[in-house]
């Protein structure tokens, strides 16, 4: 049984413009221990998706019109607001894109690491500081134990996402968001934190939901790949699968667009032309159409379906050749 069933999840908002669907019909499995992640460009849905499954959609602006959520049992999109309150930060953690404007910059982050356990598990504040110690040496931040005192402006990027990696482990949850974990840190510290997190959810059992634009670095982290493109999810296969063998068009452009160690001297990348959609003003049919070299006449007026192309790989597309 999985550990997370999401079924037709789909996000609105209301904007000047008309109504914006950021997520549209998202279904998805996550089992224990699994890493999956969410990949495609900026305003693709990904964050949102995120975000509602934690129940963190600002209202009244953004509203979750449909869909389910199961996660142990229970529907996380149906909980009352107190329950919910109680899943976030104790079975469900969830580490942000930026950590300097996720911590709070006025409380330490020892404080703030040891929160949750005061919170969620009735620990005292002594009880949890020592945890919270524990803590930023499991995460390997230099001189931990001294530092629990210190405040986030104290922090280089790294430590910060470090900080907020031990915040999410401080109750043993048993899936953890990341969402764009490594925005704004350099690609050697990147790997580190990337590797961190498959590490320690390797450690513990949890699931992980890796939330990124990067296709380079989910090879290497990932089980699962969910592409997504204009709030639908259009391809979902093993990592292994994906990079192999794409079957959507999107996800052979965002593939081809990545410099590769062996790829021929002088051959150049090969961009997705285009834009991605305005959300307000969905063309009809596939939302990948217009940017498409495959496209026919039918991709003008079907809105396709995720299907199984092959054996755990499913593809939202008509094209028989993807």
């Amino acid at each position: 049984m999985a550990l997370l069933s999401v079924r037709g999840l789909t996000t609105r908002f209301r904007t000047d413009r008309g109504a914006l669907t950021a997520v549209d019909d998202v279904s998805f499995d996550l089992d224990e221990g699994e890493t999956l992640a969410i990949v495609g460009e900026s305003g693709s849905g990904k964050s949102v998706t995120a975000l509602s499954l934690m129940r963190l959609i600002a209202q009244p602006a953004g509203q979750i019109v449909a869909g389910s959520a199961m996660f142990e049992g229970k529907d996380l999109l149906s909980l009352p607001e107190e329950e919910m309150r109680s899943v976030r930060g104790d079975r469900i953690a969830m580490i942000f894109q930026e950590p300097m404007t996720s911590l709070n910059p006025s409380i330490s982050v020892g404080a703030q690491v040891g929160e949750p356990m005061v919170l969620h598990r009735g620990s005292t504040w002594q009880a949890a500081m020592a945890k919270a110690g524990e803590l930023l040496d499991r995460v390997r931040l230099p001189d931990a134990r001294a530092r629990v005192n210190a405040y986030p402006h104290q922090f280089s990027g790294g430590q910060r996402q470090r900080a907020m990696i031990a915040m999410a482990l401080a109750c043993q949850p048993r899936l953890i968001i990341a969402d764009e974990p490594t925005t704004a840190l350099d690609v050697t510290v990147q790997a580190q934190i990337l590797a961190l997190l498959k590490e320690l959810t390797r450690e513990t059992g949890a699931a992980l939901i890796l939330i990124t634009h990067d296709l380079g670095v989910v090879a290497r982290y990932a089980d699962r790949v969910a592409v997504m493109y204009g709030g639908r999810m259009v391809e979902t296969a093993s990592a292994r699968a994906l990079y192999r063998t794409p079957r959507h068009p999107y996800t052979e452009g965002l593939l081809a667009s990545i410099p590769r160690l062996d790829q021929v001297a002088g051959r150049r990348l090969i961009p997705i032309e285009g834009q991605p959609p305005d959300l307000t003003r969905l063309p009809p049919g596939c939302a990948f159409r217009p940017r498409c070299r495959r496209a026919t006449a039918a991709c003008e007026t079907t809105r396709p379906a995720l299907a199984e192309a092959a054996p755990g790989h499913w593809k939202a597309c008509l094209n028989d050749a993807a």
